[in-house]
């Protein structure tokens, strides 16, 4: 099968950047949340990124071809017609890259921010050339984002974006997004409303006015910060990054579950399950209404889907 209405984020956010709202990139982290994610872009007639990071595909037991197969089969079984990318989130090893361009994903992020600036510079390169010579995207990172959730990163430091830095940057990766550090962070915020540093987002996009920037760290965030970070003058975040509110949702609903691999979890009582997806679905759901505002953006994207 081929995955219907794909795009790589190189086509599918400009849009977004354009028009002021950004597109959900969900982590289903579960072979079984992919469809009720997909089926709220589908219902909400939304744009969606369905990704999952080199450290979960060890985590929850998968491989690219496992997820690809789980996004493709929603897409099939729901009749999808909604622009969707399939992406690799935060990833360093090349071959795992690599496989992931092999099982058909549209798009792959290069995380070399732990490596020292030029070591990350030849990295994200290597992995771009690569990419595009296959017609997938890349997006990459520059700074470092603090955690709580070490399926992402592992750093408990953050080292914000320097906007001089990122301008060279994407100038000698070429990369197509690139995911900024400003003050957010993966997992739960240990505060309510972490302070975010929209001057220094500003300051990004004036020395890097065309290219597609990515917010990391959605999970927990009040909605009024995404705003403003989408409504940035001259076009703010296209992508904004969600992953531990859906596992959240979804372990709750089900009796508050520890995590557990993906076969695990399609092992459960189908009763439960369901209970427990629904729970995603309707977190997915809230997400694209509320926070990046996507709902009914679909259509303007039908000039990109073949």
């Amino acid at each position: 099968m081929k995955l219907p209405h794909a795009l790589t984020l190189a086509e599918m956010l400009p849009a977004a950047q354009r028009d002021g709202y950004a597109v959900a990139a969900f982590s289903a982290r579960y072979r079984a949340c992919v469809r009720p994610v997909l089926q709220a872009a589908v219902d909400l007639r939304s744009p969606v990124i369905i990704e999952i990071s080199q450290r979960e595909l060890g985590w929850f037991g998968l491989t690219p071809r496992d997820f690809r197969d789980a996004v493709e089969q929603a897409a099939f079984d729901l009749g999808s017609d909604v622009p969707l990318c399939l992406h690799l989130d935060h990833s360093w090893e090349d071959d795992v890259i690599r496989a992931a361009i092999e099982a058909g994903f549209t798009s792959v992020m290069i995380d070399a921010s732990a490596q020292p600036f030029e070591d990350n510079v030849r990295q994200t390169r290597e992995i771009v050339t690569y990419a595009h010579e296959r017609g997938v995207s890349v997006e990459a990172e520059l700074g470092r984002l603090t955690t709580t959730d070490k399926l992402e990163t592992e750093g408990d430091e953050a080292l914000y974006t320097v906007p001089e830095e990122a301008a060279e940057f994407v100038e000698r990766t070429g990369c197509d997004v690139l995911a900024v550090s400003i003050g957010t962070a993966h997992g739960v915020y240990p505060v309510t409303n972490p302070k975010i540093d929209f001057d220094r987002l500003a300051a990004i996009r004036r020395l890097l006015p065309e290219t597609l920037l990515v917010l990391h760290g959605g999970s927990g965030l009040p909605a009024e910060t995404v705003h403003r970070a989408i409504e940035l003058p001259g076009g703010g975040i296209s992508k904004m990054n969600i992953a531990t509110d859906l596992e959240n949702a979804l372990l709750a609903a089900m009796g508050g579950l520890g995590r557990m691999t993906s076969a695990e979890l399609d092992a459960q009582d189908p009763a439960l399950l369901a209970r427990g997806l629904s729970a995603v679905n309707a977190e997915a759901r809230d997400k694209i209404l509320n926070f990046v505002r996507s709902a009914g953006r679909a259509d303007s994207l039908t000039p990109h889907l073949s």
